[in-house]
């Protein structure tokens, strides 16, 4: 286990110097390895696939073009794609262009982002199991950040809980998940 680990990381860290060198090779790469991953999430937050696939596009050109801003030191290359997909997401939900064309979308887009939603669950990399293992009030905001899309600081005003909490929460549950994931690695 520690010597896959290792060669994992050893993986890891030739990838991101190929994509330092500007690489296109290891951009055609780092999307076949996480673009189904990244995808799942952007849909879970957006809800209908053409607009995920838009948002994924979007992310992995931000990948690209900012990929000198990643900082292994503060964390791994796939939490701060995770990040940036994420936050496009909620970006993307949070415009007006995409509420008023989600008010006008028909019944046959809800039954295909049903299907697509079912298809993709965080069981299948085993988020959903780690998340389920958190505290209630953990496993709370988690849920509302990461699967709803929601800030710290509308899950305040919306759950009538103190900023601070939720940051607290949000702050002793990342904690957590960590301990988990690098028992996973």
């Amino acid at each position: 286990m520690a010597d896959q680990r290792i060669n994992d990381k050893l993986k890891e860290d030739d990838l991101v110097a190929r994509l330092r060198a500007r690489d296109s090779s290891a951009m055609s790469q780092l999307y076949d390895m996480y673009s189904p991953t990244l995808y799942g999430v952007v849909l879970q937050i957006v809800k209908v696939e053409e607009v995920a696939e838009d948002v994924l596009q979007e992310a992995f050109v931000k990948i690209w073009n900012s990929f000198d801003k990643y900082d292994a030191s503060k964390g791994r290359l796939f939490t701060w794609m995770i990040n940036i997909c994420r936050n496009l997401a909620i970006d993307t939900i949070r415009s007006k262009q995409y509420r008023v064309s989600n008010q006008s979308e028909n019944i046959e887009a809800d039954s295909r982002t049903y299907y697509y939603t079912d298809t993709f669950k965080p069981e299948h990399i085993g988020v959903r199991d780690m998340v389920d293992n958190l505290n209630p009030e953990q496993k709370q905001v988690i849920d509302l950040m990461y699967f709803k899309g929601l800030t710290q600081s509308e899950i305040a005003e919306s759950y009538n809980i103190p900023l601070g909490t939720v940051k607290t929460r949000v702050r002793s549950a990342v904690k957590h998940l960590t301990r988990i994931f690098k028992g996973r690695a």
